[in-house]
């Protein structure tokens, strides 16, 4: 074969069809170059990479991209992980606090024992005077009942009513690793309702709910020369009954609230079940009241409901808050405002101009 005939050969045809049935148009390893020689194009053959390999003047192939984050990552990132012992740990350690918080206000406690004891017996000697009664004292029939009623049991109730902000907040503090960040910033509105709602219970038990319902059974013996002679054993304990008992039930917004805020409970569930709570309500309140007349149940239960149907409303509130959306606190208030100036006038005119006056038991307004 001539020179002139090979510078007119194809590359096609100077390449066997073989090679490229093997290797492909692009995977072949070594590429021809073709160079003029005296005319004459010969083959150059320059070494390739292998299929798959990277030069080393490539760079790097970049990262591939993080998936984007939701917020419901960023919450759990910022919920703190424990694990059973820790909790235990936790549990352990709420508990000692708490126990330190509650001696403090029993050692304080200590210091107004006579004071508080005062404040206690004060109801039965109302209702010893409102029937007519002229002995108007409590008595004990062993030696250490006094002591164990005035000097223990005593400073221990109002310690622990004392100590109720320190005790809610062991409480929030021991739950509160498993909430949401967004949702522990109720700490503090949870521990001012909670500790005032149980003052306030105990505030309504004594003020309104004791003495009545005193006053009640002390009176039954009354029309048939039946003289009452109670002991402070018997008296205390059923003060302690009904003052922390109502005090507990006063809880009941916190505890729609905090279920809630665990997603256990709805205000939409809640509310189209307030019928069934009702009825328990009333049958916790038969519980609770020591008397068994209507007048007694309906004291005990209608404030009852009130809360039960408060708590639906924070529980609301919380809805909202977790939508991003408002409530119109302008109409609320306004709506509200009104009824109580109303009531506010209608006191203000009977102590003015028909000679009521206010005192610090039920009915409160007397003349």
């Amino acid at each position: 074969m001539s020179s002139e005939d090979v510078s007119k050969q194809t590359p096609e045809e100077s390449h066997p069809a073989e090679n490229h049935d093997a290797y492909g148009p692009y995977d072949d390893p070594y590429a021809y170059n073709h160079t003029q020689a005296g005319g004459v194009s010969s083959p150059v053959i320059t070494p390739q990479p292998a299929p798959g390999a990277i030069a080393k003047s490539d760079p790097p192939p970049p990262p591939p991209p993080s998936a984007p984050s939701t917020s419901d990552d960023d919450e759990d990132d910022g919920m703190l992980r424990m694990s059973f012992l820790e909790h235990l740990e936790e549990l352990r350690s709420r508990l000692i606090w708490a126990l330190a918080g509650l001696g403090v206000a029993f050692i304080l406690s200590l210091t107004f024992t006579e004071a508080l004891w005062n404040v206690v017996q004060e109801p039965a000697a109302a209702a010893l005077a409102n029937l007519g009664y002229k002995d108007l004292t409590l008595v004990f029939t062993s030696p250490m009942e006094s002591f164990s009623i005035i000097w223990v049991k005593l400073p221990m109730l109002t310690a622990l009513f004392a100590a109720s902000p320190w005790l809610l907040y062991q409480v929030w503090a021991f739950v509160a690793p498993g909430l949401y960040p967004k949702e522990r910033r109720f700490a503090a509105p949870f521990i001012i309702f909670s500790a005032g709602l149980f003052i306030l219970g105990g505030a309504f038990a004594y003020f309104v709910a004791f003495r009545f319902g005193l006053t009640f059974l002390l009176g039954i013996g009354h029309s048939v020369n039946v003289r009452p002679m109670i002991t402070i054993t018997e008296y205390f304990d059923i003060f302690v009954n009904v003052i922390l008992g109502i005090g507990v039930v006063f809880e009941l917004p916190v505890l729609i609230f905090f279920l809630t805020l665990l997603r256990i409970a709805s205000p939409r569930f809640l509310l189209s079940h307030s019928r069934y709570a009702v009825l328990a309500i009333v049958i916790l309140a038969a519980v609770i009241t020591p008397t068994p007349d209507v007048v007694n149940l309906m004291l005990f239960s209608v404030p009852m409901v009130l809360l039960y149907f408060i708590g639906i409303f924070a529980s609301y509130l919380l809805v909202l808050s977790r939508e991003n959306k408002k409530f119109p606190w302008a109409i609320f208030l306004s709506a509200t405002l009104i009824p109580l100036l109303l009531i506010a006038a209608g006191i203000f005119i009977a102590i003015t101009k028909y000679g009521f006056k206010l005192v610090p038991h039920w009915p409160f307004l007397i003349r």
